[in-house]
């Protein structure tokens, strides 16, 4: 007979496959519908495409804090922050050297390691509460703000990666049926492989002993950044990663102010001890260490990418 374990693992494959696919369709159907509407690209870019890479992240913290497991929540998007910066950068970096924008630098980077020391008073009272989400997605609200605002500086990837994803983005596509349909079916592979991932990564994290922070730092955060992972790998092998870093940065202010914002307002969070002294310290140390990697000549070169694959794969096991 198929034991308990193996179907566990059936089903957190499948969860993350369907997840994948949702976000892909999401995403697709969503960019080419808000062209068809006459919104710019560069709108299109700042919000569908940008924040539609963080999606799977969103609805698998969702639903675990939904089911009362919200150390699945926080293991997910601390162990995506980490895979974000050690996992997916230091492979592309290896495949080609990624080069970096100054602002990246000199205004992103800053403010993802802010909302990270941020957590740290929030979380004192071991607790994300709702007011505490509000603050979080005041901070995100900032930045897009931000974004918005000094937006022409960012117009050539953004309109590089909506072109990708639309027929013409100079000119409004027609609205087309099958647009509705994929905006749908997205919808409906999120929620469906969010409750898949977190069924399945508790009964493997229960059949194994394993704390349900430290399944949801590895194997959900590894598996909802597959995708991530996958589009930088293509890209670095076509010689087009350059916004890899962007993205990358951009991804992780996401995660720490608008998927713990919006999941805390679902329901407060508890927080385990070993998250303030483990996994967000962790976070916190690999945030600071990309700062001379970047700087030193403005890119990402081979053997800083093998230092930051390394430095995941020891905080990897360190935390397990």
């Amino acid at each position: 007979p198929v034991s308990q374990l193996a179907i566990d693992v059936a089903v957190l494959v499948v969860g993350i496959g369907v997840l994948y696919f949702g976000a892909e369709w999401l995403v697709r159907g969503a960019a080419h519908m808000a062209a068809s509407l006459g919104i710019s690209p560069i709108v299109v870019g700042l919000t569908v495409v940008s924040l539609g890479t963080s999606a799977p992240e969103l609805v698998v913290c969702v639903v675990a804090a939904l089911e009362g497991r919200p150390a699945l929540a926080t293991g997910n998007v601390l162990g995506s922050n980490l895979a974000n910066m050690g996992l997916i950068l230091g492979v592309t970096a290896m495949i080609t050297p990624l080069n970096v924008q100054r602002r990246v630098v000199t205004r992103e980077m800053p403010i993802m390691l802010l909302i990270t020391l941020a957590l740290f008073p929030l979380l004192s009272d071991m607790m994300l509460s709702r007011v505490d989400g509000l603050i979080l997605l005041a901070a995100l609200a900032a930045y897009l703000f931000s974004a918005f605002r000094t937006v022409g500086e960012k117009a050539p990837e953004l309109l590089g990666e909506v072109q990708g994803l639309i027929e013409d983005a100079d000119a409004p596509p027609p609205l087309r049926l099958k647009d509705f349909g994929l905006v749908v079916a997205g919808c409906l592979g999120l929620v469906i492989g969010g409750y898949a991932i977190v069924e399945g990564a508790v009964g493997v994290g229960t059949a194994l002993g394993i704390s349900e922070v430290v399944i949801g730092l590895t194997v959900v955060a590894i598996g909802t950044s597959l995708p991530e992972l996958a589009t930088s790998v293509v890209a670095a092998i076509r010689q087009e990663a350059d916004i890899a870093v962007g993205n990358v940065i951009g991804s992780n202010i996401f995660n720490l102010a608008g998927i713990l914002g919006v999941t805390s307002l679902v329901a407060p969070i508890p927080i385990e001890r070993t998250v303030m002294t483990h996994e967000l310290v962790a976070v916190t140390i690999m945030s600071v260490a990309l700062f001379p990697l970047v700087r030193s000549s403005w890119r990402i070169r081979r053997w800083e990418g093998a230092i930051l694959l390394v430095g995941y794969v020891g905080g990897f096991a360190f935390l397990i």
